[in-house]
């Protein structure tokens, strides 16, 4: 009987999205099927509610056509009582239960030598460390070329991405494998508010030369968060001059921003023309299986020990941004270590679970939040957008939110369909797929949607 079980899980693949699926039903089973219930087994809490809460449906339709008869379906978390630790071995809940701290850090591991005196730059910062996936394989791809041939290739290399996606990680590992490469080069890292705060202290001294010279003596300049630009007209003529400087003489310049240099209101347009010479480089907003590869990589090197469905459930809860998921990984093992418990019996526990993650524990945003948040942005009503009006504000806030219903949500097409009121799935897919385009190059659509998705999670 419990065969059926394969099949079952083959109708799911086809209905439900990949990622649902390799999350909340590869570990499932059934357990039985008798008196009109049917109980599933699932590894741990939040996977159970993700089920009631999302994928009932496609449950009960996958079990039906499998020919299984029942009113009612329970799902079960039943415990393997086995916790994976590295090495692929597992351990019992005896030998947990007797070790003094289940989440003791192993030793950090060893981390590239480099010679930070002077360059501003925190040796941590790594391209090894530096976990690449689909958001930002690109921006990774030249900045090993910008490594390889500096001032040669992508110069200036200006790289723009909302808060805490990590550029200034990136930035900071390319002018840390300069230096490793080529010890007699000249490395600086500065952040935009010092380099002014410098520039005026320095006009207040009476060395606004010794100020020039510093720069100019260069190989490589990296400047961090350019947005903080201030209209300054003397200091953004020097920031200029220096520019200018350094890329006649093939030294290489490195930006980082959360916007394009033409959004920056008070930045010069010939500054602004010059920062994007060697194109505009974006880092995007991590997939799921980034983000589960991002923690994994965290966990690792901190020397955590944490369990797959952990990560799973830190992924899945925590969308807003790199920053934030090392947060909240960190806050999970604190509150574990400090409990005697793994991170996964933490998340089990419903009492704990609320306080690992900035959400609900299992909580799920509505469909209906998501209209309001993204016809709050278009400045339009919630009717507006769930109506037939083609006015292209209206359709394009349709098209994201359709956009955020299937890729947030994991809402199947036929269901965002009726929620945003459109004829069927093929024009659900349409939407999503050209706002997935857009994004591409539109900076402003790509920050506005940034934006709704902090307001879903906040």
């Amino acid at each position: 009987m419990f065969d059926v079980w394969k099949n079952v899980l083959a109708e799911l693949e086809q209905v439900v999205p990949h990622t649902a699926y390799v999350t909340f039903f590869t570990k499932t089973k059934l357990i039985s099927a008798s008196g009109g219930i049917v109980q599933i087994g699932v590894p741990n809490v939040f996977i159970m509610r993700q089920l009631q809460q999302k994928y009932n449906k496609e449950v009960s339709g996958a079990l039906k056509k499998n020919g299984v008869a029942f009113n009612e379906i329970e799902y079960v978390v039943v415990s393997s009582n086995k916790v994976k630790r590295k090495g692929g071995r597992e351990v019992t809940d005896g030998e947990v239960k007797t070790a003094s701290v289940v989440t003791k850090k192993l030793s950090q591991p060893e981390r590239t030598a480099v010679k930070a005196f002077g360059t501003g730059l925190n040796p941590s910062y790594t391209l090894d460390s530096f976990v690449v996936g689909s958001n930002n394989e690109l921006a990774v791809s030249i900045a090993r070329n910008v490594v390889e041939h500096p001032g040669e290739k992508c110069n200036p290399y200006f790289l723009y991405g909302g808060p805490g996606l990590g550029k200034t990680h990136l930035v900071q590992a390319i002018g840390n494998e300069i230096v490793k490469r080529y010890p007699d080069m000249k490395v600086l890292y500065t952040p935009t508010n010092h380099f002014f705060s410098e520039f005026i202290e320095m006009i207040k001294k009476n060395k606004g030369d010794a100020f020039s010279q510093k720069y100019r003596k260069l190989d490589v300049l990296i400047i961090d968060d350019f947005q903080q630009m201030i209209k300054k007209d003397r200091s953004q003529e020097e920031f200029f001059n220096i520019f200018n400087d350094l890329y006649q003489e093939n030294k290489q310049i490195i930006v980082t921003s959360d916007r394009l240099p033409d959004q920056i209101a008070t930045l010069d347009e010939r500054l602004a023309s010059r920062l994007t010479w060697g194109g505009a480089i974006d880092l995007q907003m991590p997939t799921f299986e980034d983000r589960c590869a991002i923690l994994r990589s965290m966990a690792d090197y901190k020397g955590f020990e944490i369990e797959d469905e952990a990560i799973a459930y830190i992924a899945e809860n925590v969308k807003t941004n790199i920053r934030d998921l090392e947060g909240q990984l960190a806050r999970l093992m604190a509150i574990a270590e400090l409990r005697g418990r793994t991170p996964l019996e933490i998340i089990n526990d419903s009492s704990d679970g609320g306080v690992v993650v900035g959400q609900k524990a299992g909580g799920v945003v509505p469909p209906s939040k998501v209209i309001n948040e993204v016809a709050k942005a278009y400045n339009i009503s919630a009717d507006e957008l769930t109506s037939k009006s083609r006015v292209a504000q209206i359709k394009t806030a349709r098209q994201v939110a359709m956009y955020f219903m299937t890729e947030e949500l994991g809402l199947s097409l036929n269901k965002v369909a009726q929620e945003v009121g459109v004829k069927d799935h093929t024009t659900v897919m349409h939407g999503r797929d050209k706002v997935k385009n857009d994004m591409r190059m539109d900076f402003g659509l790509r920050e506005r949607i940034s934006e709704i998705r902090e307001r879903l999670y906040a």
